[in-house]
């Protein structure tokens, strides 16, 4: 399997080119600021074919560059409906007003990729040959999913900005909600396989284990 990361260029936002192997189809997850060239790179270097764009959550570090990927490959966006709006609205999920500066960049304007798929909790996403479990985990966003990876060993997990190494995602903005996150972390991660690593939306991998001996935040609920 080939799973490439790299953090975008405005809050080190992880990106990453998820495939079966060289020459395959792969599906791009949460391609932020800057990204474009970067993803760009990886295809070209591994010779792959993009089949979709898929989304943890709908804040602007994680969605920045859906619309211009999407139009470059001809392929679907995959959101959890409730983060849909903030594809074209992502100053209301930052609590800002409409039009402000974001990233220290005026004249932003956003709309929807041509084809965007909505996803809900549990649902299986059959892409590029792997098949992903989605995981609704709301808290950092009411929207936010987990997406979880099947491997010879013990699988992987694409975080978003549910679980960092040694911490979770922040829950003031607009829309988050502690009790909601910590239910999350709870009910969906804390289930999770000791082995299973973790890739989150910010910061180095990690795994389970590691975060359920170490995370205050988990060490709470067990």
């Amino acid at each position: 399997m080939l799973i490439q990361g790299f953090p975008a260029q405005v809050a080190g936002t992880n990106c990453f080119v998820v495939a079966p192997g060289k020459s395959e189809q792969c599906i791009i997850i949460d391609p932020g600021v800057g990204v474009g060239q970067a993803v760009q790179d990886v295809i070209d270097e591994h010779n792959l074919h993009p089949v979709a764009v898929v989304l943890t959550h709908g804040h602007l570090d994680h969605t920045f560059s859906v619309l211009p990927i999407c139009q470059a490959t001809d392929v679907p966006a995959y959101i959890h409906p409730a983060d849909r709006a903030a594809l074209t609205d992502p100053w209301s999920g930052l609590g800002l007003p409409v039009g402000a500066p974001l990233f220290g960049m005026a004249g932003l304007t956003f709309a929807e990729p041509d084809d965007v798929r909505t996803m809900s909790d549990l649902d299986e996403l059959a892409l590029a040959g792997l098949k992903f479990q989605v995981r609704h985990a709301p808290g950092h966003s009411p929207g936010s999913v987990v997406f979880s990876l099947p491997t010879e060993e013990a699988g992987v997990l694409f975080a978003g900005d549910v679980l960092f190494a040694g911490s979770i995602g922040r829950t003031d903005l607009p829309g988050g909600s502690l009790a909601d996150m910590m239910n999350s972390l709870r009910d969906v991660i804390l289930p999770m396989d000791d082995e299973v690593i973790v890739l989150p939306g910010h910061g180095p991998q990690t795994t389970i284990g590691r975060e359920r001996a170490t995370n205050p935040f988990l060490r709470d609920l067990i």
